[in-house]
């Protein structure tokens, strides 16, 4: 008798169990119903060891990984015809979102585009739109603006200089805001500015800083990627100030650089993989600046005593007028409206999302 009970009981166990999983585990004829991996790619014009420009993006690259769960692929690209490759490759690919990481492949894009219309293609510092095309515009001018005013006042020799990779136009406007923040402080400022010819070559943004410290110069500004490292080496040879720029570089030579203008390309990265990921993207120039803290200048704490009150003071006041819009000084500079989103959502597995603000969370 007790072991018929215990039979029956264990089979109507064995079908509880079986019921369980069943509800649990649901019917698998119907195919899996989860949402496909994202797959995101990153193409930079240089090495992601430059502690600037291209590591801060691979830096964003790997934050989607990690907080999305991405598939992700990177391939550092040299000439425009690597860039259309490349992204052509990806688009065969079927790769939902491709970051080409500079003005320099805006022309690209637009084409690519064109042929792989469930790909969206996002081109940073370009301003190209499309049904699945995006530029995203960091207002680098404005913390550039800010950097400007702390070099006009802690410049001892009334000399400030500005070293580029290239004459890109995001860089030279960037220098244009430095010039402008510099002399708003300081009317006596005399601007020194040159650029190396390319991103890469570290001797040749040293001998470019020693030049201008040759010349008095006892500030510099510069943009110039892995290049930049060199200029770095000048002047902490020639214990004179600098800054960094795109990424926080206060810690490559905390003794010289005073502060950094940094473009937080992971947040910026976020921001857009959401917006996908949620089938919510529009085609448009994304605008990201002070107001949505993915460009801020950040001061080296070592250097800080180096910096007025009155300045830190004014530096504090431009950031609070940068974030309620109501700061002037570069409006002729910066169209902080965006251009006019593409209305026709690109294709999707699902159904097509109204157009949203890109910057809600």
């Amino acid at each position: 008798m007790f072991r018929s009970i215990d039979k029956h009981a264990r089979k109507t166990a064995l079908v509880a169990a079986a019921l369980l999983l069943t509800a649990c585990g649901g019917d698998k004829s119907g195919g899996d119903t989860a949402a496909p991996k994202l797959k995101v790619a990153l193409l930079t014009p240089g090495p992601i060891s430059d502690k600037s420009w291209n590591g801060s993006a691979y830096e964003g690259l790997l934050r989607l990984r990690d907080s999305l769960g991405a598939e992700i692929s990177h391939i550092q690209t040299k000439t425009p015809a690597e860039f259309e490759e490349n992204f052509r490759q990806y688009g065969a690919q079927n790769y939902r979102l491709v970051f080409g990481h500079g003005f320099e492949f805006q022309d690209a894009a637009t084409r690519v585009s064109i042929s792989y219309p469930n790909t969206i293609y996002v081109v940073t510092s370009g301003r190209v739109t499309g049904p699945n095309l995006a530029g995203v515009a960091f207002l680098f001018e404005e913390a550039s603006y800010q950097a400007g005013m702390i070099a006009g006042a802690v410049t001892k020799t009334n000399k400030v200089g500005l070293i580029g990779g290239t004459e890109l136009p995001p860089v030279k406007a960037s220098f244009e805001a430095f010039a402008r923040g510099a002399k708003a402080v300081n009317p006596k400022v005399e601007v020194v500015t040159s650029f190396i010819g390319n991103w890469d070559d570290v001797s040749a943004g040293k001998e470019q800083a020693l030049a201008q410290i040759a010349r008095g110069v006892d500030v510099i500004f510069q943009n110039a990627d892995a290049a930049g490292l060199g200029v770095f080496q000048a002047v902490k040879e020639k214990k004179v100030l600098a800054f960094g720029t795109n990424a926080n570089q206060n810690d490559i030579a905390p003794d010289v650089i005073i502060g950094s203008v940094v473009i937080d390309l992971p947040k910026a990265f976020m921001i857009i993989a959401r917006d996908v990921q949620q089938q919510a993207f529009v085609g448009r120039v994304i605008n990201l600046g002070v107001r949505e803290d993915v460009v801020r200048l950040e001061l080296n704490d070592a250097l800080a005593s180096r910096i007025p009150e009155t300045t830190r003071a004014a530096v504090d006041s431009v950031s609070a007028q940068l974030k309620a819009g109501t700061f002037r000084a570069l409006s002729d500079m910066i169209a902080v409206d965006s251009s006019t989103p593409v209305t026709t959502p690109i294709p999707s597995a699902g159904k097509p999302a109204p157009a949203i603000d890109p910057f809600k969370r």
